[in-house]
């Protein structure tokens, strides 16, 4: 892809103005097409660039002296913030996701997880989508023995139009692997649930 076009976005956004009956020229508006540009160039960000390249310095975690691998049998982080756009209004969402996964016999930086998250969330999204895709690129870059991607988020195409429920979220959950099977599952949901009790 060529990158977002933000000479292009703002003259939509000065269509749009004109579309609604104001004045693109007063003095409050000048700047608001070229400043929905620059938002629009970060919201989209992550059109241009490959989730996996995020995961492609991992390393081979080793074995103990027993002989049995040296890491944790999970690898959790919890209350990792994101901001995405829903693809139906073009209106943000944002939330929490939670990412865990069971190495396989690589491991990645703990700066990683997020940076996926941050590219596939920097896109026209679905939440359920968004889960989807944080889970498989993980699997396609880790090989791991399971996944499991939790996400929670408010939509302010929930929040401040139609119904307008100001305190709803959604969460939406993606699995993998050995975290696909419910008591494994159910045993990291506890997990991440257990965060400040």
């Amino acid at each position: 892809m060529a990158g977002v076009d933000t000479g292009r976005i703002e003259r939509a956004v000065h269509e749009i103005l004109l579309a609604i009956g104001e004045d693109p020229d007063r003095p409050g508006l000048q700047r608001t097409p070229a400043r929905v540009a620059e938002a629009y160039a970060d919201f989209f960000g992550g059109l241009d660039v490959d989730p996996l390249s995020h995961l492609a310095d991992s390393v081979p975690i080793g074995a103990s002296e027993a002989g049995v691998p040296a890491t944790s049998d999970a690898v959790v982080l919890r209350d990792l913030a994101f901001r995405s756009v829903c693809e139906h209004h073009l209106l943000p969402f944002v939330g929490t996701a939670h990412v865990a996964y069971l190495p396989g016999d690589r491991v990645v930086g703990l700066g990683r997880i997020p940076a996926v998250v941050d590219t596939l969330a920097a896109r026209p999204q679905l939440q359920e989508r968004l889960a989807e895709e944080i889970a498989d690129a993980l699997e396609t870059g880790l090989d791991p023995k399971g996944v499991l991607v939790v996400l929670d988020a408010q939509h302010r195409c929930v929040t401040t139009r139609g119904s307008r429920q100001e305190r709803s979220s959604t969460v939406t959950i993606a699995s993998r692997g050995a975290l696909a099977e419910p008591a494994a599952r159910a045993e990291i949901i506890a997990l991440i649930g257990s965060h400040g009790a």
